[in-house]
């Protein structure tokens, strides 16, 4: 492994992001306003910010957890997103939250966003997203939720991670693009 911890720069720090999170959490209670929710967590990047946010929502949800990939274990997206596991529930007539880490491309969230309005009739379909990332937008998708904005870092921490590493540390860090190359 090539970066160590001390090669880290905080970019967002743990209270920031729980300070958002609530945020956000807010702004949802207030749109659901009590109705039953389905929350779709991309694993494996977004499980951190699914987990803190729910425990902020005050609706009756249940929790579903898909894999879809396109970065691998290169610090850029290979430009195709791989639906490693995508089973889901009836949505038909449900409010839907879709949670993931980065928009980066938004290749990963047009393409998640396109496979649940084609194979069900939601009631509503959100789209949350911790960290938007619009200097490599290919597609037109903008983040119903969304926490922060970042500009062209390779970011990890809280969920997100280096070649696997790196998903446990509470906060959301970056290195000097040096060192990942």
């Amino acid at each position: 492994m090539k970066i160590k911890l001390s090669d880290l720069k905080v970019l967002f720090s743990e209270e920031q992001i729980q300070n958002r999170i609530k945020e956000l959490a807010s702004e949802m209670n207030k749109f659901y306003s009590g109705e039953e929710v389905y929350v779709i967590c991309v694993l494996k990047g977004a499980v951190m910010f699914a987990t803190d946010l729910v425990k902020y929502l005050d609706m009756p949800l249940k929790m579903e957890f898909i894999r879809l990939s396109s970065y691998g274990s290169s610090t850029t997206t290979s430009g195709k997103v791989n639906a490693v596991d995508i089973k889901l529930p009836d949505l038909n007539e449900k409010n839907v939250l879709i949670v993931e880490d980065i928009v980066d491309t938004g290749l990963t969230a047009k393409f998640l966003l396109d496979f649940i309005a084609c194979n069900f009739k939601t009631k509503s379909t959100k789209f949350a997203s911790l960290l938007d990332k619009k200097i490599f937008r290919q597609t037109d998708i903008e983040p119903d939720y969304m926490g922060f904005h970042i500009d062209d870092k390779f970011v990890i921490g809280y969920g997100l991670d280096y070649d696997g590493y790196f998903r446990n540390l509470k906060y959301i860090a970056y290195a000097d693009k040096s060192l990942l190359e």
